[in-house]
């Protein structure tokens, strides 16, 4: 069922677990809150971890006690759209979604899936997302809408984009104040480190290339004792983080190559990042990579690390910029935020 159009909104409040920082969720919730910027609405961002503009107890992953009612109730009541960013695909938190679904209810509002509970092992057996007859549901890969669309509920695909137009970064500065020497060839992971982002691939990905390896993200959930485990048993250079006053694209611009080893992703922004930024990747294996490959990407496989290791060195040795081009020319025509407000006025509003 596709709910009744709406008038375009004068507010709109993106509620999460967690907004503001730099996981992708949040980044991904930033790129929407400017989009309905450009349309003339003001933005709330509402979540129990980060940096919202209002924080609300009990809506955090990890938070032991009930969603505060009054205050979250208190903080979406100025808008006339909510979207709310995961709360309802994976129950990070079991308690937040049945307290949204009690306060949405008949009112407008994009439940946003970036994953779906039974596509993590840990929540196979969950439930497919609520659903009301006000509310839009949007995906960010085909494979998520399909899978609703299994469960009687109709989605649009929504691809996470990016501003194609960036910055060239400062490469030779970035690489002094990381101490990278002429020659030295610099792999950047730039993901967070938990266990599906696969760092032991991309370490045994830049052995193989006898590269250094730069992951750029700290550990979360958890991950920190066996992360450390990993890198004191790592046969290569490890690097860490964005040095101060450093930026994403003075990262892309420092390394050679990107590497996104990981087991799953609901997208995977580094993938459409390096094609912008002009680098060649060596992605994984995980689902979403395949459909997005079918647009026309051309990278290489770190499914086997050592295999991808010597496709990238003999590209390295000799780079064929036509690769570049092509990734370029894909990733701006297929993933641009240029068309994204108007995709968002076309989904919800009457006019």
């Amino acid at each position: 069922m596709v709910p009744p159009r709406i008038p375009l909104p004068r507010h709109v409040a993106f509620v999460s677990y967690r907004l503001g920082g730099t996981d992708g969720v949040s980044i991904e919730a930033a790129k929407w809150g400017r989009a309905f910027g450009q349309l003339g609405a003001g933005v709330t961002t509402v979540a129990g971890s980060g940096c919202p503009d209002r924080l609300i107890a009990g809506l955090g992953a990890d938070a032991s006690e009930l969603p505060d009612m009054k205050a979250l109730e208190a903080a979406i009541d100025v808008a006339d759209l909510v979207v709310v960013e995961n709360c309802f695909s994976l129950p990070l938190n079991p308690q937040v979604a049945p307290a949204l679904a009690e306060l949405l209810a008949d009112r407008p509002a994009v439940l946003r899936h970036h994953d779906l509970a039974w596509q993590r092992l840990r929540y196979r057996q969950a439930p497919p997302p609520r659903d009301d007859a006000a509310w839009w549901h949007v995906t960010i890969n085909e494979r998520s809408r399909l899978e609703l669309a299994a469960h009687g509920i109709e989605a649009a695909t929504f691809y996470n984009c990016f501003d194609s137009d960036v910055s060239p970064g400062e490469r030779e500065a970035t690489r002094r104040a990381l101490g990278v020497g002429d020659g030295e060839v610099l792999v950047l992971q730039p993901t967070r480190a938990i266990a599906r982002k696969n760092v032991p691939g991309g370490v045994l990905f830049a052995r193989a290339l006898k590269a250094t390896y730069w992951l750029l993200g700290p550990a979360e959930d958890g991950y920190g004792p066996e992360l450390e485990r990993i890198l004191e048993r790592a046969d290569v250079r490890v690097l860490r983080g964005l040095p101060d006053g450093r930026s994403m694209a003075d990262a892309y611009a420092a390394c050679d190559v990107v590497v996104l080893p990981s087991t799953f992703e609901g997208f995977g922004n580094p993938s459409i990042e390096s094609a912008l930024y002009r680098r060649p990747l060596a992605i994984g294996p995980y689902p979403v990579a395949a459909e997005l490959r079918r647009f026309g990407f051309s990278w290489f496989d770190a499914a086997d690390p050592a295999a991808a290791a010597a496709a990238t060195a003999r590209w390295l040795a000799d780079p064929d910029p036509r690769l570049l081009d092509r990734n370029e020319q894909v990733a701006t025509r297929r993933f641009s935020t240029r068309d994204l407000a108007g995709r968002l006025r076309a989904l919800v509003t009457s006019g």
